[in-house]
């Protein structure tokens, strides 16, 4: 297979291989994730992917009770919310995730700024509606 560009549709492809794939500048050394095509402090195309670890920790939070339809299609609710947060990389980009194996019944003490956390990958759907999509766990 020839290399992939660097869109969406790529990284949503490296998703469901369970990889968390990012890409970098060649040109300034500048690391974008989710995938870009040109960097934005070189102006260069000349890119590279490059696999992150997962591992980062939570810089900020929510618990979302009013979800939009595909979270609601994947059953949660205001009877069953879900954490959504903010993670800092251990490579320096911050991506937006949801948060599994948290108690929301309390989430003020489940859930710190700063909590370790590492990825982890859900699917949703079946058939050709199948999408993997990028979570983190907290690291006990």
């Amino acid at each position: 297979m020839s290399e992939l560009p660097f869109n969406s549709t790529s990284y949503y492809h490296y998703l469901s291989e369970h990889k968390l794939m990012g890409c970098r500048s060649k040109t300034s050394g500048k690391f974008y994730l989710p995938p870009r095509p040109i960097c934005t402090t070189s102006y260069s195309s000349d890119m590279e992917w490059e696999q992150v670890s997962g591992k980062g920790e939570i810089i900020a939070f929510t618990v979302i009770t009013v979800a939009p339809t595909h979270m609601i299609e994947a059953g949660y609710s205001r009877d069953n919310p879900y954490c959504a947060a903010i993670v800092r990389l251990q490579e320096g980009p911050a991506i937006s995730a949801q948060i599994l194996g948290v108690d929301l019944s309390m989430p003020e003490e489940a859930i710190k700024i700063g909590t370790p956390v590492q990825a982890t990958f859900i699917e949703r759907g079946e058939g050709p509606a199948k999408r993997t999509y990028l979570a983190f766990e907290v690291v006990q």
